[in-house]
């Protein structure tokens, strides 16, 4: 196992394989504060949840992946069209489950159909549950509806998962086209910071190495609601497209070692699936991105998180 300690300049700190241990009293915790959000206790208290917030196309969705081990949408033309909520147990047996929490604001005849959206099994296609479930929400564009208020729940348990709740939001936009106007920016942006203002909620905040820093919005709001970053955490995708020894490659490095924009959780990078290796086990993404940040060395980046064990880690000690 690679240490998780301090390094020198001669590589870049990766988590090792070796999973957490975690008590089964945190899990039992957990699993108290899921039932209360599914009976829609959130509304009037805040519970603890880790909200995964980003731009469209920042690599959002695909951060899911290493963590959860399954497989999510993550097509260039297709994005988040609702919150969904990601709840990982470790069990000796594997298992799935979905279903769909109504907006509070539904007619009580749509709250039921909706409620009746329910799947069960253990080897489910992620993608499709995503696909069924923007059909039951009535997102199919006909009447120019594109995102939702609906929550779909998607409980994945098995012996290498954490014990992680997690909510992915829809990805912040700034101009409208065909597909999505500008009112539905007002509305995705007013959805990602009703969450993040939420007092009990740890924000990840995904960065995307591809794209100019400044006009990513997600930090921008994270530090108005957080200042001083005590409940943030910064996640960095895409460093693969960095060209080496750049001026922007020193920037993200800068910023992964909290130099830029300070949070008090850190910052960690990921390198993500791409399309020439979409079709990739989860193993062999694992590798590929070690063989990314063993290759690339970065060496004169000190104190960088690096690696999907690493991000799990961190996610786990701070969910509750």
């Amino acid at each position: 196992m690679i240490s998780t300690g301090p390094i020198d300049n001669t590589a870049i700190k990766i988590e090792g394989m070796a999973e957490s241990l975690q008590s089964k009293d945190h899990k039992d915790l957990l699993d108290v504060v899921d039932k209360l959000r599914l009976k829609g206790i959130s509304r009037y208290v805040d519970l603890p949840q880790i909200i995964v917030c980003g731009d469209q196309s920042s690599g959002k969705s695909s951060v899911l992946e290493p963590i959860s081990g399954m497989s999510f949408p993550t097509k260039d033309n297709l994005c988040t069209r609702f919150a969904t909520e990601l709840i990982l147990r470790r069990s000796d047996a594997s298992s799935i489950r979905s279903s769909i929490l109504p907006s509070h604001d539904r007619p009580d005849t749509e709250k039921a159909k909706l409620l009746n959206f329910a799947f069960a099994g253990d080897d489910m296609d992620i993608s499709q549950i995503v696909e069924d479930a923007r059909l039951a929400m009535g997102l199919e564009g006909s009447d120019g509806k594109v995102f939702s208020k609906d929550i779909l729940r998607i409980e994945i348990s098995g012996p290498t998962q954490p014990h992680l709740t997690m909510v992915d939001l829809p990805g912040l936009f700034l101009a409208g086209n065909k597909d999505q106007s500008a009112a539905d920016s007002t509305s995705v942006k007013s959805l990602v910071v009703e969450y993040m203002k939420r007092p009990r909620s740890i924000i990840l905040a995904v960065v995307s190495a591809k794209s100019d820093f400044a006009l990513q919005q997600v930090t921008e709001y994270t530090r108005a609601i957080d200042p001083k970053g005590h409940r943030t955490l910064g996640l960095i995708t895409k460093p693969d497209t960095l060209d080496k020894g750049s001026d922007s490659e020193q920037f993200f490095v800068d910023l992964a070692q909290n130099k830029d924009v300070n949070f008090r959780l850190g910052w960690h990078v990921l390198r993500n699936r791409d399309f020439t290796t979409r079709s990739a086990t989860a193993t062999e993404r694992d590798a590929k991105e070690a063989e990314f940040f063993f290759g690339r060395r970065m060496d004169y980046a000190k104190d960088v998180t690096a690696g999907c064990n690493g991000i799990k880690t961190t996610l786990e000690n701070s969910n509750i």
